[in-house]
């Protein structure tokens, strides 16, 4: 009698784990090289993490900004009504917050800021 087949779906392995392995394997390595010779095991650590800080610095950095730009829904109320907007700015200590500042068309010395919470990004 044969067997069916059996589908199982492979488990997802974890980043972390990989880390790990990478971590202890590494580390059994110098660990071997400081048993050779202790300058040795010096010159491999200084050159793992400059090839590490290496390649850090030299990965690209995402251009997206954390908040979305402004919509057309900007906030109103009756102290802004007929101001001109000068700037929406996104909150740098907290997420998802942006800072809309406006002025009336005459008088700039004066200036009226909301602060909108709960910001998506689209």
């Amino acid at each position: 009698m044969g067997r069916g087949k059996q589908t199982e779906e492979p488990e997802e392995r974890s980043v972390l784990a990989g880390a790990l392995v990478l971590v202890v394997l590494g580390g059994t390595v110098l660990a071997v090289v400081f048993a050779v010779s202790d300058a040795a095991g010096i010159l491999a650590t200084v050159a793992a993490a400059t090839v590490a800080t290496w390649w850090t610095v030299s990965r690209p950095v995402s251009d997206m900004p954390a908040t979305p730009p402004p919509g057309e829904d900007r906030p109103s109320c009756s102290e802004c009504a007929g101001h001109e907007l000068i700037g929406v700015t996104p909150s740098q200590t907290q997420k998802g917050m942006l800072i809309y500042t406006s002025a009336e068309p005459g008088d700039l010395t004066h200036t009226h800021v909301h602060i909108v919470e709960g910001v998506t990004e689209r």
